[in-house]
């Protein structure tokens, strides 16, 4: 005979998938508190500022690996020229790449939230030189709490006329001014001239040309 085992009480085990949802949103949880997993308060999520919100998505910024801890100096740059820090007069390009190399650690090349935090300090004290520390700091901060960086390019390719083909090419003129119906119906063309001849009218221009009476 066969020894019967005793009947365990055990809780019903979870799909894969899941386990790993859990254990995804338990890391996020710790690094947005920046403990370690088991560590003081990694069981408290911490809600994000709009300030690190927008640091983190400036941070991902066209790269596919990044964790959005640490922001380089190419998207530090356009997190400034998005939300309007520089402005070509107080704050320009070269300061903006002047302070990150002064808050980064030496031998890093890209700057940390505090770092980050610490480099708007800077160039708010030089771009609000009329208000105090904290307030130049609230106004910068304001510039970018919940920004997302601005992909201009596309909406610029999408607008210039001299870059359509085929028939969108045919409905606006060579100064992008739409032709309205003449672009959107093939018209039938009366005039006699061959299609794209670049001298139409001079001929009628030369007939009908008023003479000029001799002087008697």
């Amino acid at each position: 005979m066969t020894a019967k085992h005793p009947n365990i009480a055990s809780a019903p085990l979870r799909p894969h998938t899941e386990q790993s949802k859990d254990r995804a949103s338990k890391r996020l949880s710790t690094e947005s508190n920046g403990t370690s997993e088991g560590g003081q308060g990694s069981s408290t999520p911490v809600e994000l500022t709009a300030l690190e919100e927008a640091f983190r998505r400036f941070a991902i910024h066209g790269d596919t690996r990044a964790t959005g801890k640490e922001m380089h100096g190419k998207n530090w740059s356009k997190l400034c020229k998005d939300c309007g820090v520089i402005d070509g007069k107080s704050i320009t390009l070269t300061d903006v790449d002047i302070v990150f190399s002064k808050v980064k650690k030496k031998s890093a090349r890209n700057i940390t939230y505090d770092e980050f935090k610490t480099a708007l300090a800077e160039l708010a004290r030089k771009k609000y030189k009329d208000k105090t520390g904290e307030e130049a700091e609230a106004e910068v901060f304001k510039l970018i709490e919940g920004k997302a960086p601005v992909i201009a390019g596309v909406t610029v390719r999408m607008k210039d006329t001299s870059k359509f083909t085929g028939s969108h090419k045919e409905r606006f003129d060579p100064t992008g001014r739409g032709k309205g119906k003449a672009g959107r119906e093939d018209i039938v063309d009366t005039s006699g001239y061959v299609s794209g001849y670049k001298h139409r009218g001079t001929y009628e221009k030369k007939v009908n040309k008023p003479t000029v009476g001799k002087p008697m």
